[in-house]
């Protein structure tokens, strides 16, 4: 399959494989899930690669707090 994008003012033809389809197409009938796991991601990729110690402590505030109100 082929799709046309645009770059910089310019069309260009990329294909696409069966799997990027596929995969797009579970994203756009599962976008809450998907919404889900893509935050979860970028949570846990900013806590590991990204985050002092004050955020960390902040996270750890926040994270007591949701597990007091899911009781």
């Amino acid at each position: 399959m082929m799709n046309l994008f645009s770059n910089k003012g310019k069309m260009i033809m990329v294909k696409i494989n069966k799997q990027t389809q596929a995969n797009k197409k579970w994203q756009e009938k599962h976008k809450e899930r998907a919404k889900y796991l893509s935050d979860r991601s970028r949570a846990r990729t900013f806590i590991r690669k990204f985050a002092n110690k004050e955020d960390l402590d902040e996270f750890i505030d926040l994270i007591d707090e949701r597990k007091d109100n899911l009781d």
